[in-house]
């Protein structure tokens, strides 16, 4: 009985309300489930902020994996933000979130592609659900930014 407890709390303050957490729709009266909007600023491209929805069950052991991302430019993004990034195919995680006691995070990372000058970021669960790694992305192009400014036509 005791362990029990002990679960139901670690759930219930896994649920609590995170430091980014901007929205929390409840899905019914007659269920436990919240949908969880949160903002996140990239830490070093700091003109960049998400939004990322995902699924928490206050009484459960484990959340949904499902999630959803949209990213935008919300301030300047300059060239020496950009340089400060990791380039590697991977990217770097720039949030992350737990969502079971079973060691399963939802986590963004941050992907740049040089070809396209576009940041690219990708919420992905790190557990597989129904077959699947759920996953979604966004992207935010660096075109017209400082980072990679317009080229003024040749006369």
């Amino acid at each position: 009985m005791k362990k029990l407890i002990t679960i139901l709390l670690l759930s219930l303050s896994m649920s609590a309300c995170s430091d980014n957490e901007v929205g929390d729709v409840s899905l019914g009266v007659f269920t436990t489930k919240d949908i969880k909007l949160d903002a996140l600023q990239d830490p070093i491209v700091t003109g960049v902020t998400c939004h990322i929805s995902s699924i928490e069950a206050n009484l459960d052991l484990s959340d949904p994996s499902d999630s959803s991302i949209a990213c935008r430019q919300t301030g300047e993004i300059t060239a020496e933000m950009i340089n400060q990034i990791d380039k590697s195919d991977s990217g770097e995680v720039v949030f992350k979130k737990s969502k079971s006691i079973f060691f399963k995070n939802m986590k963004v990372r941050r992907i740049f592609d040089p070809q396209s000058q576009t940041l690219m970021y990708l919420s992905y669960s790190t557990k597989e659900t129904s077959g699947s790694y759920k996953h979604s992305l966004s992207t935010v192009p660096l075109w017209g930014t400082a980072a990679f400014p317009k080229q003024l036509p040749a006369n």
